[in-house]
């Protein structure tokens, strides 16, 4: 997993089906320490950000248009 990646595609949901779903993109916060043991700090469906094993997930390029519409609708908070 790229620790530059902002974003990620959910591929397999595990034992989290209500927080991930499978073909969503999620935005990913930088966690130095949880990518050394192959996790991802992610904001999920409660809109919080949680720790997910990073094999749940593919690293996905967004063009900036696309990066700036999902920034744009993300919630406040």
């Amino acid at each position: 997993m790229d620790m530059g990646s902002k974003f990620v595609v959910c591929i397999d949901s595990g034992d989290w089906p209500e927080d991930l779903l499978v073909r969503k993109i999620y935005c990913v916060l930088p966690d130095e320490r949880a990518a050394e043991v192959g996790w991802l700090r992610v904001i999920d469906e409660s809109e919080e950000d949680y720790l997910y094993p990073s094999d749940c997930f593919i690293s996905i390029e967004l063009t900036e248009e696309i990066e700036q519409a999902l920034y744009a609708t993300a919630p406040v908070g």
